[in-house]
C-alpha cells in the first residue's frame, strides 16, 4: 500500500534532513515536506534529502494539514513532526493497523512512554494532561494522548476530515472528529525524545494552549449541542429558581408582590434557560441530519477506495 509521510515544517533546518532520510528509503513510501514560510533552509535541505517539498503560505499547522489532506493521494498517511522527536521505525510500524483495516487512525501515544522524562517544558505536560482529561470527560472516551503529532491514518479518514482549525489545535480536532464519527481508533505507545540542541519548539504554552482550550469548547458545542446547551440551561435555571422563591413566598404570605426587580430578573433567567434548551434541541436535530449526510459521503468515499485497490475497504 502506498504510504505518504507528511511532515509539516516551520524552521526545522536542524533536523529535517535526518527525518527525511529515516523515512525516505522505505518501499512504496513518499516523503512530503510542506514548508510553512520557514526563514531558514528547511525547504532546500528537505529537497536535497529526497523529499517532495511544497510551499504552504498560509501560516499555521492546521492550514498546512488541510492542504496536505487535500493535495496528497495515498492509501496510508503517516503524519509526524519534522523535529526528530519520534523514531521512524516505531512510526512506520503503526501502518499495519491501517493496512489490515483494524484502525482508521493510529495514535502514537507519547504520554504512556518517555514523554514526561524527556520533555523539558513542564507546562507542556500539564497542558497535555488537562486536554486529555477534558476530552475524555466531554466525549466519553479513554484516550491516553490527545495532542500527539504522530498519527497514521487511512485514506477514508483523511479524505472525509473537515479541517477547520488553523494552528496547533489540529490534533485535538482530528481526535474529536474521529470519536464523534465512529472511526476505529487505536493507541500505540511510541518513544519520544526531546528536541536536539539548536532545535526550538514553535508551540507557545500559554497562547497556543488557550487556543486549544477554546477550540475544545467550540467542538463540544458543535459535536454535543444538546449536552452543551443543556448545561447552559441548567446553569441559568438554578439562579432563576432561587430568586423566584422570594417573590413567591411573599405572594403566598400576603397576596402581594413588592419585590418586582427580583421577580423580573428571575423570569429573565428562566426565559434564557428555556431558550438555551430549545437551541440544544434544534441544533441536536441539525447535527443528526449532518451525521446522515456524512454517512452518505463516507459510503461514497469507501466505495472509491475499494474500487481503487480492487478489494472492499474495511
Amino acid at each position: 500500500m502506498r504510504t505518504a509521510v507528511l511532515l509539516p515544517c516551520y524552521n526545522e533546518a536542524k533536523t529535517i534532513a535526518k527525518v527525511v532520510a529515516d523515512f525516505r528509503d522505505e518501499p512504496s513510501t513518499v516523503v512530503y515536506v510542506y514548508d510553512n514560510n520557514s526563514t531558514d533552509d528547511t525547504a532546500r535541505i528537505a529537497a536535497g534529502a529526497g523529499a517532495v517539498v511544497v510551499r504552504e503560505y498560509r501560516q499555521g499547522k492546521g492550514r498546512v494539514v488541510r492542504s496536505m489532506f487535500r493535495d496528497i493521494d495515498a492509501d496510508v498517511y503517516l503524519m509526524v513532526d519534522g523535529d526528530d522527536t519520534y523514531p521512524a521505525d516505531e512510526a512506520l510500524a503503526m501502518r499495519k493497523f491501517v493496512a489490515d483495516g483494524s484502525a482508521d487512525m493510529v495514535i502514537g501515544d507519547r504520554l504512556s512512554s518517555t514523554y514526561f522524562t524527556e520533555n523539558k517544558r513542564r507546562l507542556h505536560g500539564f497542558g497535555n494532561r488537562l486536554v486529555r482529561f477534558l476530552v475524555n470527560r466531554l466525549f466519553e472516551s479513554e484516550l491516553k494522548d490527545i495532542m500527539t503529532g504522530c498519527r497514521c491514518m487511512s485514506r477514508t479518514f483523511v479524505k472525509t476530515m473537515p479541517v477547520m482549525s488553523g494552528g496547533f489545535e489540529i490534533e485535538t480536532e482530528m481526535t474529536i472528529h474521529a470519536l464523534d464519527k465512529g472511526f476505529l481508533l487505536r493507541e500505540v505507545p511510541i518513544s519520544y525524545r526531546d528536541r536536539g540542541e539548536g532545535s526550538v519548539s514553535k508551540l507557545n504554552t500559554v497562547s497556543d494552549g488557550t487556543r486549544v482550550l477554546g477550540m475544545l469548547v467550540l467542538l463540544f458545542r458543535d459535536y454535543r449541542p444538546m449536552r452543551f446547551f443543556g448545561l447552559v440551561a441548567v446553569a441559568l435555571a438554578l439562579p432563576a429558581a432561587v430568586m423566584f422563591v422570594v417573590p413567591l413566598n411573599e405572594y403566598l404570605s400576603t397576596g402581594l408582590v413588592t419585590k418586582f426587580p427580583t421577580l423580573i430578573v428571575s423570569i429573565g433567567f428562566g426565559v434564557a434557560s428555556m431558550l438555551a434548551f430549545t437551541c440544544g434541541v434544534l441544533l441536536d436535530s441539525i447535527r443528526a441530519q449532518s451525521r446522515r449526510s456524512f454517512e452518505h459521503e463516507l459510503t461514497r468515499c469507501r466505495g472509491d477506495v475499494g474500487s481503487r485497490i480492487g478489494t472492499p475497504d474495511r
